[in-house]
């Protein structure tokens, strides 16, 4: 079968697979490159294609690999480093050294992904917050790291602090508190900062890194395949992405970054590789190392080292020898335990939802989890369907001639309608932090809005119910809680399918 991989010129796909294995003591005549074989009988075919001749040994875009022939230079390399280490130290220690590259190769993967995962963390962090104000002590703290040091706020207002300025406080000198000025204000503001964020997002993919769009997955998928895609895991992409997956997650959008982390991931992996020449010039070699990234982004994205090694193992990969697998794990520890230096979060942890588990469960909560499995699965079923066909609308209308108006108008329409309900306000991170927060005695959230036996809510308790935190009843503020989860849920089922697919990072 013919590979259009080659160049044709100088490359005739009708030899077979063992000719191209055992093709090391033949006697070949190139156009471009004479070469007396019997004068080196150490001389290898693949010497030669790893020169920068023209036209030998290069792939041409949106083409498959030949498996064969990169495995055949792979071995060839490993005999000329076995035959060289026998008569001399130092090419015994270039054998050492390139014994131990892969792993070298993994070490570097995992701290720069790590890195930058903490980086995005950090950095949509603050740009959330930006959207509702700013802080006095220095415009790069977050709301959470400016009242970090402020002491004399009770614990029901914790968010409030002085040195924080909502943006209603800066323009028109009233607080959040009062009704009117403020709120338009505020919600001005909001629906201003989205917007630019989803504009600067879309026009910096659109210009500079059109792969950059999308979650990654199912195009890194296709190049662990052996597909060729040029540019698609560049430093222009992995720069774009970078920047604008901040951008995508702060102007609150229903989309979120544990994707495109794995498109990230793959994209140092790429980088990396060119300082390594057993990967530069192996395109077999470099996707074993691509399937490795593939687990460092899952790893940094849910904290889930082993769950990443799985998802590459189980979901991209398309050759995964044991050597990769224990290298996969490797980087993924690296990259998880990197990122937990980092500390992006506040709270030592590599993810938001950190649950402990105080009292044994019943069988009774048994039926919420059925209903709660059976609930995702419909869902699930609604999601895809309906994604396929608005999908299919912008295919087929000349909604999909405009991606940027495109982009505008759902986060205009998303920004406007998230803005009055607190938790479509919030990020996603940090409605999945409120979710899993346990409630204690003093916890001011709705949430945890229990009255005491005594009947004082639950920020007034006294130390003499203490201990009854489990038995008391929901106060008002839990319901109100519950109706605006309701309607968040009803808000993000919908957006989300018009969400997904834009030319933006999700």
């Amino acid at each position: 079968m013919e590979n259009g991989g080659f160049y044709h010129d100088h490359y005739h796909s009708g030899s077979s697979d063992d000719e191209l294995v055992d093709i090391s003591d033949a006697t070949l005549d190139f156009n471009h490159c004479k070469v007396d074989w019997r004068s080196n009988k150490s001389f290898k075919l693949m010497d030669i294609l790893d020169d920068t001749v023209p036209g030998i040994g290069t792939y041409e875009d949106f083409n498959t690999i030949d498996w064969v022939r990169e495995k055949s230079k792979d071995r060839d390399r490993h005999r000329e480093i076995t035959s060289r280490s026998k008569h001399s130290k130092l090419a015994l220690l270039f054998s050492v050294s390139d014994a131990f590259s892969g792993w070298l190769l993994m070490l570097l993967i995992g701290l720069m992904s790590g890195a930058l995962a903490g980086g995005i963390d950090i950095a949509s962090h603050w740009m959330t917050d930006l959207k509702e104000g700013v802080c006095m002590n220095g415009f790069w703290f977050n709301h959470e790291d400016c009242c970090w040091t402020y002491n004399n706020t009770s614990f029901s207002e914790r968010d409030k602090c002085p040195q924080w300025r909502s943006w209603a406080e800066l323009m028109v000198g009233v607080s959040e508190d009062v009704a009117g000025y403020a709120y338009v204000v505020s919600h001005f503001m909001y629906v201003c900062w989205a917007l630019l964020f989803s504009f600067l997002a879309v026009s910096l993919v659109r210009s500079f890194a059109p792969y950059a769009c999308g979650s990654g997955i199912p195009e890194i998928k296709t190049i662990l395949s052996g597909f060729i895609i040029r540019g698609y895991l560049g430093k222009w992409t992995l720069i774009i992405k970078t920047i604008t997956l901040v951008l995508a997650v702060s102007s609150g959008l229903s989309l979120g970054k544990e994707g495109p982390l794995v498109h990230v991931a793959c994209c140092c992996a790429n980088i990396l590789c060119h300082f390594f020449t057993k990967y530069r010039r192996n395109e077999a070699k470099r996707r074993e190392v691509l399937s490795a990234a593939s687990a460092v982004g899952v790893s940094v994205a849910f904290g889930a080292p082993i769950g990443g090694v799985l998802f590459s193992l189980e979901e991209v990969s398309y050759y995964f020898p044991l050597k990769t697998l224990w290298r996969s794990f490797f980087a993924a520890l690296v990259a998880a335990f990197t990122l937990r230096s980092i500390n992006p979060f506040g709270n030592s942890r590599l993810v938001l939802f950190y649950v402990e588990f105080h009292t044994p469960w019943h069988f009774l909560e048994l039926i919420p989890f059925i209903l709660l499995g059976i609930f995702g699965g419909l869902w699930g079923a609604f999601f895809i369907r309906a994604n396929i066909a608005w999908c299919r609308l912008r295919k087929n209308t000349r909604l999909g001639h405009y991606p940027v108006l495109e982009v505008i108008a759902v986060t205009l329409i998303t920004a406007f309608l998230a803005f009055p309900n607190e938790y479509t306000r919030m990020s996603s991170s940090t409605l999945i932090s409120e979710l899993f927060n346990d409630c204690g005695l003093l916890d001011s959230s709705k949430l945890c809005n229990y009255t005491s036996i005594s009947g004082s809510s639950t920020g007034s308790v006294n130390e003499t119910v203490a201990n009854v935190l489990a038995d008391r009843p929901a106060g008002p503020r839990l319901y109100t809680a519950m109706w605006q989860l309701a309607l968040a849920l009803v808000f993000k089922m919908i957006i989300t399918v018009a969400t997904f697919g834009m030319k933006v990072m999700s």
